[in-house]
């Protein structure tokens, strides 16, 4: 059941992720996963609230946005 409740959430994700981006965002990726890659390009909205994603799951995970990032790059090469 939790795995369940967890797939549905990211799922809301991804689809937030591709709406707020008007369909330029790859459909498979978090908004987590995105604010991690947009940071490493030095885009603003990256170092503006990558920190706050952090900040957020911080009681639950640490560095959540760099684990998102890098399950994204390991389901892509799956």
């Amino acid at each position: 059941m939790r795995q369940r409740v967890l797939n549905l959430l990211i799922a809301i994700d991804q689809l937030a992720h591709v709406v707020i981006t008007l369909g330029a965002a790859n459909p498979d990726e978090t908004i987590s996963s995105a604010l991690y890659r947009y940071e490493r390009k030095g885009k603003i909205i990256g170092r503006i609230f990558r920190p706050v994603v952090d900040w957020m799951f911080s009681p639950f995970e640490d560095k959540h946005c760099y684990r998102s990032y890098k399950s994204e790059l390991k389901s892509n090469i799956e």
